[in-house]
Formats: C-alpha cells, sequence, structure tokens
C-alpha cells in the first residue's frame, strides 16, 4: 500500500534513549554497552573506584571482596562493530492502533539505537526490506551518517509492499564483513521458510539479534465491538468476523506464532526480544541490553 506521510518524531531521541541520557557511553561506563555483544573486542585495563554515578552492574565482586573496596572493572576498545539492521517495512508493519504505526515505532527506536552506537564510535547502517530493498546504507560512522540514517527513516517512499526477505539477506550475507551485528526489525508476522532459511546464514556469519515489535491488535483482539472487518495487509482481501467469537483462539495462534519465532532464534543461539508499541521502548531495550552484558 502506498505510504503518503509518516508520524516519526526524530527530534528527541537523546531523550527516548538513555544509553546517552545516563551516560553510558561514557568512558567510565563503556563495559556496560561494550560487553553487550560478542563481536566486540575489549581489552580490561584495570580496576578503578565505584562511583555513584556508574551503573551497578559493572561491580566486580570478587575484586571488591579481595580489596575491601567497590571496584569496577575498565575496558579498552580494541576495534570498533560493524552494526546494521534489516528493518522490515513491508505491508504488514503499515498497520497500527495506537498512535503510531509499527513502522513508525520501530522507526524511531532505529533512530534511537543508531544514535547511540554512532556515539559509541561503531560503524552503523541499514537495510530497509519489502519483497525488495527500498533503502540501504553501509555502515559507517560520524554525524553525518546518522543524518543519512534520519532522511532514510522519514522518506515514506521506503515504506510499503510485500514481503521476502531474500533479497535483503543476500545483500549483508555478500557485503557486510564477518562478525558484524545484524539486528533485525519486524512483526515476524509472516515468518515462514524463507525466513527461517537466511536467519540460519546469517547466524553463521553474524550476530543476529531480533526486535520484534507488535501492536496491541496483533496480540489480542477487542471486546464488545460487533462484527468487524478485517483485511490481509499483502493480499487486500476482506473478512467479516466477530472477535468476541474467536478472539480465545486468536490469542492462542498468536501465541503460538510469536513462540515458534523465537523458538527458531533460540536454536541458533541468538536473541530476540519483543516491544508492543503501546509503551515506550527504553525499558525493554534497557532490561534486554543488560541481560545480555550479564550473560557475557
Amino acid at each position: 500500500m502506498p505510504v503518503k506521510s509518516l508520524n516519526i518524531d526524530l527530534l528527541p531521541v537523546l531523550r527516548k534513549i538513555p544509553f546517552v541520557k545516563k551516560g553510558l557511553l561514557t568512558s567510565t561506563t563503556v563495559g556496560a554497552y561494550k560487553s553487550v555483544f560478542k563481536g566486540r573486542g575489549l581489552e580490561f585495563a584495570g580496576y578503578r573506584p565505584y562511583s555513584t554515578t556508574d551503573d551497578a552492574s559493572l561491580i566486580d565482586w570478587k575484586a571488591t571482596a579481595r580489596t575491601g573496596d567497590v571496584l569496577v572493572r575498565e575496558y579498552i576498545e580494541e576495534r570498533n562493530l560493524n552494526i546494521i539492521f534489516l528493518f522490515d517495512v513491508s505491508d504488514s508493519m503499515l498497520f497500527g492502533s495506537t498512535d503510531k504505526l509499527k513502522a513508525e515505532y520501530a522507526a524511531e527506536l532505529v533512530a534511537s539505537l543508531s544514535y547511540t552506537m554512532l556515539e559509541a564510535g561503531d560503524n552503523t547502517g541499514m537495510v530497509l526490506f519489502t519483497d525488495r530493498i527500498t533503502a540501504k546504507l553501509y555502515p559507517n560512522r560520524g554525524r553525518q551518517q546518522y543524518y543519512a540514517i534520519s532522511k532514510i527513516l522519514t522518506n515514506p517512499g521506503f515504506y510499503g509492499g510485500r514481503l521476502d526477505i531474500t533479497q535483503a539477506a543476500k545483500y549483508v550475507l555478500t557485503t557486510l564483513k564477518e562478525n558484524s551485528v545484524v539486528i533485525l526489525v519486524s512483526d515476524f508476522i509472516n515468518f515462514n521458510d524463507t525466513w527461517e532459511k537466511y536467519l540460519k546464514f546469517m547466524s553463521a556469519k553474524f550476530e543476529i539479534i531480533g526486535i520484534m515489535i507488535k501492536d496491541p491488535r496483533d496480540l489480542t483482539l477487542p471486546k464488545d465491538v460487533g462484527q468487524v472487518v478485517i483485511q490481509d495487509p499483502y493480499s487486500d482481501k476482506q473478512l467479516l468476523i466477530e472477535p468476541e467469537l474467536i478472539k480465545k483462539t486468536y490469542e492462542a495462534l498468536v501465541k503460538k506464532q510469536i513462540d515458534e519465532v523465537k523458538e527458531k532464534f533460540l536454536i541458533l543461539n541468538e536473541d530476540i526480544f519483543m516491544i508492543e508499541t503501546n509503551e515506550s521502548f527504553i525499558k525493554p531495550l534497557m532490561t534486554f541490553f543488560r541481560k545480555r552484558a550479564y550473560k557475557k
């Protein structure tokens, strides 16, 4: 479906991502961000006393117990990462029952994380895709790269279409260096054999992180609304339903589909997490990345 305009607000990006706001990218807390990625090369530089501005997850408890002082590990960065967002902008992402379409919400999330990663000195890029690549930007660094990312994300001409990951996956497989990080952003509604095949290919070469974007109506149907007409975003076929009658069946099928997608990532030892468009993405992002840093 053609998109005439987008409700994407990138101006308050610094307020939307607390990695920057809380100083998570300063030299004193570099480990909290860097340790999130498997491919990140870090060299242990030593210890320093803990301060109240530090993230408590950086405390080295063994060294603290040994010395009697609360100590934090410091790292020296060995190399920069190549990070690319593989962003599904197909028709199913152009749905929304809140004040943001899934694609609009996801675009703000991608912009926020991109800014954070560029601030950390990482090379950051993106691929917008439907059943073709609608826009691409090879990973690079610096302020101009963020301007280029913002320009792509806010262009409605890049959004809408049928879904097939093939072309986008082939692009990253043939152009990105090994040990790059691919962050796959999608609602995963049309996850099929093609998705699974290329996910395996990419996982063998890159570190993959999945971010599943869901609208509340993706997960459950409303009550007491009578009969409604629903439409398949890819075929435009319409169906008259009575939500109250199929609510439980619908929710069970949705849960099964989400669990199956998560299982695909788990089998490949890759991470995926879900965010709903009726909540701020700040807390889920922070929770997810802190868990990853802790695991590593």
